[in-house]
């Protein structure tokens, strides 16, 4: 592992050989693969698991309970969520988020809590994905669905 930026915070973390962390992350207790690359201003939480190869852009929010597979892409400002029903206090209810291998995700995306993306899937940027994502489909949108296959 390099951290080739300034600032960043990497607590309690597993992360692989290879894999380069650039300026003002913040890492907690998370486990990366090898060779990924994590961009400027990225925050992956507690128990957050991270595939092979991955590479996450700039300004990247990744909570507790997102696992992501081997060869990800992930673009600047994607958003994922944990709980499907948040609230400023009381329990929380982490549901799981699966990225699978070899998912490219475009800029400015959100994933709602508890769906999964099949292998081989394209978020085009901007979408809303509420509801799993079949493999190798192409989607996009506000509340994006399947507009074709690969």
């Amino acid at each position: 592992m390099q951290i080739k930026g300034k600032g960043s915070i990497v607590s309690d973390c597993e992360i692989g050989e290879g894999t380069v962390i650039w300026h003002y992350c913040n890492l907690y207790g998370c486990k990366i693969g090898k060779n990924c690359k994590i961009a400027s201003y990225v925050e992956i939480g507690k128990d957050v698991v991270i595939g092979d190869n991955c590479k996450i852009e700039a300004f990247t929010f990744i909570p507790s309970g997102v696992k992501i597979g081997n060869r990800v892409f992930i673009g600047p400002h994607v958003c994922f969520i944990n709980d499907k029903w948040p609230k400023a206090t009381g329990e929380w209810e982490i549901c799981e988020t699966i990225v699978e291998d070899d998912v490219s995700i475009g800029a400015n995306s959100t994933i709602l809590a508890g769906v999964t993306i099949g292998k081989g899937a394209m978020i085009g940027a901007g979408s809303v994905v509420t509801r799993d994502v079949p493999a190798n489909a192409v989607i996009y949108g506000e509340k994006a669905k399947v507009r074709r296959r690969l």
